[in-house]
């Protein structure tokens, strides 16, 4: 009896030990590794291809169909014997729309279960105001067209945030705005020459009928972006739908980084609306005959510009942190303020827009990369971006109005320098006050 005693008393194995006594530390590991695989495989890989693609043309054909609302308004009206008294409440009516409707249009995005639906109604909504513009071009029809446009405009701008971190997730959110600001950029430069050329060929209203019609590729590329695969824009986006603290609007409030950033915003925006305008009368003065060319490649400058650095501009804000490429973007404006006061020559002055350019891209990634940092887990970060989008708004529409008293009181000269004064004075808060908002990745 004396030989089993050794074996009694050997260990034992785990896999003779009951499931009922195994510990559960060991267990998790086996779904954990499991997790990476089912995230990589070749099916996955191709739906999230297919939604980076579905994106990039859902921004390019977007910007395409803003671009129909933009110089092209004034020339329609303009042609259609309007007065210039009925042409700026027209174009009132949609900058005041859009400037109340930043934060509602926010909030909407926040609460609305599916921000592709938003996006697409919103981009429904453009494309019936722009065919309203052409088939009735009537006062009241036109204001009801105008303050429609804007009022989707302020939903469409965070729908296209909101689903771009979505689809790519906070830690390469930068790359992504980034390349969503370079196809904008393509899309803006394409639509002008494309209307352009329209209008010229054909008709002024046939831009219009074009701004409608491209509603169509505009659906079909926002239906490859998938929101509901693994790993995809709603798994993801659950990060912008963290469970938001009690107070949170308050929290936005007092966020520091928030307030510094939406101060900074409109100082910058009060001394670069002008700056284009101011360009504009002065190329009409020394160029008449060429003035339209010539406004046209300095509004093609900039976008080109931002079409070749937006995605490194994404990628440098990742590697470096959002202040340095905040700092670089905030002093081309007043070093393009100083060079247009003295500078005459048109050629010259279609250069200087270079600058114009590395603001554009540094700012079309980082106003919502800072907002998504500043907002992180409130759940709250497309109501935060339409607070800056208003605060820019007021800056812009002080903009031209403090422009035109300087400008007619002092010369365009004196206006160019007291824009750059305000423009450094934004640089200047910003190193002073903004803190740095990129947080290390959450492993």
């Amino acid at each position: 009896m004396t030989a089993p005693r050794p074996y009694t008393r050997r260990p034992v194995a785990p896999r003779d030990v009951p499931r009922s006594d195994v510990r559960a530390r060991p267990l998790p590991r086996r779904p954990a590794a499991a997790d990476p695989a089912a995230e990589t495989t070749p099916e996955m890989t191709a739906i999230a291809r297919a939604s980076s693609r579905g994106l990039d043309g859902f921004t390019f054909f977007v910007a395409n169909l803003q671009t129909g609302f933009g110089p092209f308004l004034a020339v329609y009206f303009t042609q259609a014997k309007w007065t210039q008294t009925d042409i700026g409440f027209a174009l009132t009516v949609g900058s005041l729309v859009s400037l109340l409707g930043q934060m509602p249009g926010g909030a909407f995005v926040d609460a609305v279960r599916s921000r592709r639906f938003a996006a697409g109604v919103s981009v429904v909504a453009i494309a019936l105001s722009a065919l309203a513009l052409a088939v009735w071009p009537n006062f009241l029809i036109v204001l009801l067209a105008m303050a429609l446009h804007s009022a989707a405009s302020c939903v469409l701008t965070p729908a296209i945030a909101a689903i771009s971190i979505g689809l790519v997730g906070h830690a390469r959110a930068g790359e992504r705005l980034g390349r969503n600001a370079s196809f904008s950029a393509l899309g803006n430069a394409v639509a002008a020459a494309g209307m352009g050329a329209c209008g010229y060929y054909l008709s002024n209203d046939a831009v219009f009928y074009l701004t409608a019609a491209l509603m169509v590729p505009t659906l079909i590329a926002l239906s490859f972006i998938r929101s509901g695969e693994p790993g995809g824009p709603r798994k993801r986006a659950e990060e912008a739908r963290a469970p938001e603290p009690e107070g949170s609007v308050r929290a936005l409030l007092t966020n520091r980084a928030l307030l510094c950033f939406g101060a900074c915003m409109t100082l910058f925006f009060l001394a670069n609306a002008a700056m284009l305008p101011l360009v504009g009368s002065r190329l009409t003065l020394r160029a008449s005959e060429t003035a339209t060319v010539l406004i046209a490649a300095c509004i093609v400058v900039p976008q080109v510009v931002l079409a070749l650095t937006g995605p490194a501009i994404g990628r440098a804000a990742e590697r470096w942190g959002r202040r340095p490429l905040l700092l670089v973007g905030f002093a081309a404006l007043p070093i393009r303020g100083l060079l247009f006061a003295y500078t005459d020559s048109p050629e010259l002055l279609v250069a200087i827009q270079v600058f114009d350019g590395i603001s554009a891209a540094v700012f079309g990634v980082m106003v919502p990369l800072v907002v998504s940092d500043a907002t992180r887990y409130t759940g709250r970060f497309n109501l935060a971006l339409g607070a800056v989008g208003t605060a820019m708004g007021i800056g812009a529409a002080l903009s031209t109005s403090l422009a035109g008293i300087m400008a007619d009181r002092l010369g365009t000269q004196t206006a160019f320098l007291g824009l750059a004064i305000v423009g450094f004075a934004g640089l200047a808060l910003l190193a002073l006050i903004m803190p740095e908002t990129r947080r290390s990745p959450v492993v």
